[in-house]
This record gives C-alpha cells, sequence and structure tokens, in this order.
C-alpha cells in the first residue's frame, strides 16, 4: 500500500507542477480528516461481518447540529454535540439492524434515506454557511507545532487501536466477524458487541462532522453523498476482509491517504472531478476481485 501510494505521487508529480508542493500535500493530509475518522469505525463495521452504507449522511446531520449550535452556544459546545448527535445515530442504527435482525446493508440503506432527506428538511433547501470562526480558531490552533484537529484524530486512531489489540472487545469483533454463531456459542455477548461497534462508528462520524465544520464552516445539502463508498474503498483497500473476522487499521490509514492521493492527483492532472467517484467505485471492484480470487484459489489448495 505504501508503494502504491508513493508510485502514485511520483506519477502524479510528473503529470502536474503543483502536486508535489507542501501547500499541496497538506490539503491532502487535511481533505483525509474526514474520510480516516469515518473509516475507523467503517472498518470495525466491516470487521464484525457488516457494512454501513449511511455514514456519510449521519456526518451531514451531525455537521447540521454542530452548525446551529456554533451560532447560538459555546464553540466547545457545539463542538462535543457532534459526537453525541453521532452516538445518537448510531444507536438508532443499532437499533434497526440488530435488534430488528435486519441485514445492515439494508437497514443503513433505508437509514440512508430517512438521514437525507431529514438533512433537506433541516436545511430547507439551502446551504448552512457563513458560520463563525470561533471553532476553527479553537481546532486550528498549534498544539506543540500540530493543529489540535490532528492531535484528536491521532487519539481517535489511537484509541480504536488499543480497543482491538488491549481488550475482549477486540477479539469478540474478530469473532463475530468470523462466525457469529460460534462465537455464541463460545459465551461471546454478539449482540452487545454489535451494538457498541453501531455506537463507535456513529461517534466517530460525528467527531468527523464538527471537523469537517472546523474545516469548512458550512453544510451543503450533499455533504457526505459519496464518503460510505470511500470509507469501504479504504477500508477493504487497506486488506479488511470485507467478510468479516480480519481488520488492519493501519491499512485502513494508507489506503485513505491512497484514496486521496488519487482523488487530488486527477483533479491537478485536469481529470473532471466527476471521474473521481468512478476511480473510486473501481479501486473497490479491483480489490473485491482480487479479493474473491484469492479466495477461491484458496479453497482450490485445500480441495486439491
Amino acid at each position: 500500500m505504501l508503494a502504491i501510494a508513493l508510485a502514485a505521487a511520483v506519477g502524479f508529480s510528473w503529470l502536474s507542477p503543483w502536486f508535489a508542493t507542501a501547500d499541496n500535500l497538506l490539503t491532502i493530509l487535511r481533505n483525509s480528516s474526514e474520510l480516516l475518522l469515518i473509516a475507523l469505525g467503517m472498518t470495525l463495521v466491516i470487521a464484525m461481518g457488516g457494512v454501513d452504507v449511511s455514514v456519510g449522511v449521519v456526518m451531514g446531520v451531525a455537521a447540521w447540529g454542530v452548525g446551529q449550535l456554533l451560532m447560538t452556544q459555546s464553540p466547545w459546545l457545539a463542538a462535543i454535540a457532534g459526537p453525541l448527535t453521532g452516538m445518537l445515530a448510531g444507536l438508532i442504527t443499532a437499533l434497526v439492524v440488530v435488534t430488528g435482525r435486519i441485514p445492515s446493508i439494508v437497514g443503513t440503506l433505508g437509514l440512508f434515506g430517512i438521514w437525507r432527506t431529514g438533512l433537506f428538511v433541516l436545511l430547507g433547501g439551502q446551504w448552512l454557511s457563513g458560520l463563525p470562526g470561533t471553532l476553527t480558531n479553537g481546532l486550528m490552533h498549534p498544539l506543540l507545532g500540530i493543529p489540535v484537529m490532528a492531535w484528536i484524530i491521532m487519539l481517535a486512531w489511537g484509541a480504536v487501536w488499543l480497543a482491538l489489540r488491549q481488550t475482549p472487545y477486540g477479539l469478540w469483533l474478530l469473532a463475530a466477524g468470523n462466525s457469529e454463531e460460534k462465537a455464541r456459542l463460545a459465551g461471546i455477548p454478539v449482540t452487545q458487541v454489535r451494538i457498541a461497534t453501531f455506537l463507535i462508528s456513529g461517534l466517530l462520524c460525528g467527531l468527523a462532522a464538527t471537523c469537517y465544520i472546523a474545516t469548512y464552516r458550512n453544510v451543503e445539502m450533499t455533504v457526505g453523498g459519496s464518503l460510505a463508498l470511500e470509507a469501504i474503498a479504504a477500508v477493504v483497500l487497506g486488506g479488511t476482509r470485507i467478510t468479516g473476522g480480519s481488520c488492519s487499521l493501519l491499512g485502513t490509514l494508507l489506503g485513505v491517504l491512497l484514496l486521496r492521493i488519487l482523488q487530488n492527483g486527477l483533479l491537478l492532472s485536469g481529470v473532471p472531478s466527476l471521474w473521481q467517484t468512478v476511480v473510486t467505485g473501481a479501486v473497490l471492484l479491483l480489490v473485491l476481485s482480487s479479493e474473491a480470487a484469492s479466495s477461491r484459489m484458496s479453497l482450490f489448495r485445500r480441495v486439491a
């Protein structure tokens, strides 16, 4: 993954003189923040054998809440509102998918439509723009030479890594992803694990909403529309098995950077932005095809 990302960077540096500049590299990192947070949650969801296609719109709804509070309340209250709203949305997802025993892709697809319509109604068909810069100043303020927002994202990544590596939750999550039935027979609280996973994913979506408002200071009606596709592509590209049971947080990080490098490089090379989604979808299909081919070869070797 790292070699591919470096090769892509070298290629785009040759195609565009603006790619390998310090400002553009900072732009790539800044544009990766929301996707990385959402992809962290998606890593957990896919590792347990599910998928959530509503995460981008959940971020949009949470961003609307952050923006509304930012205009009337303190910036820190607005910042906290993002994760809290995301957790509430994650709880609703858990109730629909886990308690309702609905396949995650079906349940979250239905919620996607509900959240999308709700966001349109909340915005009244108009952008929420011209938000105060107080939250931006706070999260962009350097701490030891690094913006506070970057520290928050690193802490979130570290917290998820610790949860997977140093707590029973990580083992239970992967066991449920490998075989939910066997995990239940082994005494693992699968229902609680699945609910907790959707809550964590929702919290990370809400945190991404706070970062989004701090960066762009507006909420548009189509915000987060392609984030679910990008998050799934980054997670699978990073080595997390789409059928569950394994995951790689470092791979997810590299997958996010690779996607943003490709999108940024294509844009600077004169390729219309519409093709960015095509590239993301093509990368996802390529990785899934490779994974399916690898599984078939492994099965053939066992049979042979």
